[in-house]
């Protein structure tokens, strides 16, 4: 395991609230949106200290929809490492639009090799 990914570690994603990622029938931000962008900024906060054989897949999600964002607005979610316990990691994630926080919860993933997946 690397020895960059050491709790403390953040990455973050922005989207842009739009029609491709509101929930169907009502013109909002949408859950399965919120957790993608919650698992994006996971990935941009160990990528960098991975090696070039090595990836993240996710495995667990929690996360809870605080409130709802409108078509327009920026949603930008940011991931702590909170615990590395061998190839695995935990995140605490947080997402917030311009005016408030709209989601949070954890996020787990595993280090794994790019080739078919196998375990490092």
């Amino acid at each position: 395991m690397p020895e960059a990914l050491e709790p403390g570690i953040y990455g973050e994603f922005e989207a842009l609230v739009c029609e491709h990622n509101v929930a169907p029938h009502v013109p909002v931000f949408s859950t399965p949106s919120l957790v993608m962008i919650c698992e994006r900024a996971a990935i941009n906060a160990v990528t960098p200290h991975l090696a070039a054989d090595q990836t993240t897949v996710g495995y667990e999600v929690h996360v809870r929809h605080l409130a709802a964002t409108p078509i327009g607005k920026y949603v930008r979610a940011r991931a702590e490492l909170a615990e590395v316990n061998g190839n695995k990691l935990t995140f605490r994630v947080e997402a917030h639009d311009d005016e408030k926080k709209v989601g949070e919860g954890t996020h787990k993933r595993a280090v794994v090799r790019k080739s078919f997946g196998e375990q490092r």
